[in-house]
């Protein structure tokens, strides 16, 4: 069994696991009483682990490699062993813009994470309150001085090959349509 651990990336911090990890897939949606049908997403290193856990065609590639690493996160069909993990026949990706997060990913491969809060509820970004709330039940919380957005990252879909934004944050639908056409 992998590390459940708490970390920081460049929008809010956030709760992880390696992706083929299923107990303590199962103990992030216990602790934040997330609703199963609520997928996680995947933060990555580089677009070389996207690759080895979604497919990806030229459009998402060119947004891909224009706003990340970044805020965005883009929804892709996930790969065999992905979905049957997950539950899910695609996943959410994005490659966090923080040090840190980048050190953790390049050592651990793709992580599933979600922010670190109740389901529905905003997320924590103080170490010290994330330690008091989750530290018992977490392997590790890194702390950092990195800046972050205290902001979710915008989610992004061109599955049906119309341009969607399913979350916004600080990426529009206009500069991803700038970058499509």
């Amino acid at each position: 069994m992998g590390k459940l651990i708490i970390f920081p990336t460049d929008t809010v911090y956030g709760i992880g696991c390696e992706i083929f990890d299923k107990e303590n897939i199962n103990k992030i949606y216990e602790l934040k009483h997330r609703p199963r049908n609520k997928p996680l997403a995947c933060l990555c290193a580089d677009l070389k682990q996207i690759k080895q856990i979604a497919y990806i065609n030229s459009l998402e590639k060119k947004v891909i490699e224009k706003f990340m690493p970044g805020a965005l996160t883009i929804i892709l069909k996930a790969k065999k062993k992905v979905a049957e993990t997950t539950g899910f026949e695609t996943i959410g990706v994005r490659i966090p813009n923080s040090k840190i997060a980048q050190r953790i990913l390049i050592k651990n491969g793709p992580m599933l994470t979600t922010s670190v809060n109740e389901s529905e509820e905003i997320p924590l970004n103080d170490f010290e309150e994330i330690k008091m709330k989750y530290g018992e039940f977490v392997d590790e919380i890194y702390p950092t001085d990195e800046k972050s957005s205290n902001q979710a990252s915008t989610v992004f879909s061109f599955l049906e090959g119309v341009p969607k934004i399913l979350r916004e944050g600080e990426i529009t639908l206009e500069q991803i349509s700038k970058v499509l056409k």
